[in-house]
């Protein structure tokens, strides 16, 4: 299963220096979102043993104030981070191979 970011976790998990996180901007009512679920699952299957990265899910209604600070408005919206810093951004459904792409992006750049 997907890691659970909230507003209280975000800034220690997230943003940890020396880390990947891939971070899911979802809200239950979503139906876009539910096609993004089972991706983001796998994923976190995939990546579990790498301690490296960490991906997961952050409910946009019960946790406005990191959507807000990112300036989500749209959701599905998939935030990628490496060392605290935002490195990619994806808006809407995407696909599997188009998010492993953008995690191995992110490994690879300095």
């Amino acid at each position: 299963m997907a890691f659970e970011f909230t507003d209280a976790n975000f800034q220690d998990t997230a943003l940890a220096k020396d880390k990947i996180s891939v971070v899911d901007f979802w809200a239950e009512w979503c139906g876009p979102c539910r096609m993004i679920t089972p991706i983001i699952d796998e994923l976190a299957t995939d990546f579990k043993d790498d301690e490296s990265i960490t991906i997961g899910k952050l409910n946009v209604d019960h946790n406005p104030n990191v959507s807000v600070e990112y300036g989500v408005r749209s959701i599905p919206t998939i935030l990628i981070f490496k060392n605290g810093k935002l490195v990619d951004k994806n808006v809407g459904v995407t696909t599997k191979k188009a998010l492993q792409d953008k995690i191995s992006n992110a490994v690879q750049t300095a």
